[in-house]
């Protein structure tokens, strides 16, 4: 008997199974692989690149939030002291004249509309 199976109707023969290799030129071959692989190293360099200067900006970023903590810390010990510094004060004169100035706009909005709604 012969050898070949009936499988869903189809006679399939015994041997290799698969995608037969095309007939490919070594030498184009070989350029695409090495080309494939000059792409690779410098995706990397890249991404190396991006990684690094992530890390700098969030380096450079930690450095600021400490100083600023340092200045907290500063603040609350001359406080503790009973003293107040200067940048506390300036702050809250800066809030208060933010709010004088608010209300006075929200003041001359209100004439303004008033005003409007008076003169038909």
């Amino acid at each position: 008997m012969d050898d070949s199976k009936v499988v869903g109707g189809k006679v399939k023969k015994p041997g290799k199974r698969g995608r037969k290799p095309a007939k490919i030129d070594l030498k184009a071959k070989l350029e695409r692989s090495r080309q494939s692989a000059r792409e690779c190293r410098a995706r990397k360099k890249l991404r190396y690149q991006y990684l690094e200067e992530l890390v700098s900006s969030r380096e450079r970023a930690i450095c600021a939030l400490r100083e600023e903590l340092e200045m907290y810390k500063q603040w609350c010990m001359a406080m503790d002291q009973g003293k107040i510094p200067s940048e506390i004060k300036a702050l809250l004169t800066g809030e208060e004249q933010g709010k004088a100035q608010q209300n006075s706009t929200k003041l001359a909005k209100a004439m303004k509309t008033e005003a409007n709604s008076s003169n038909p």
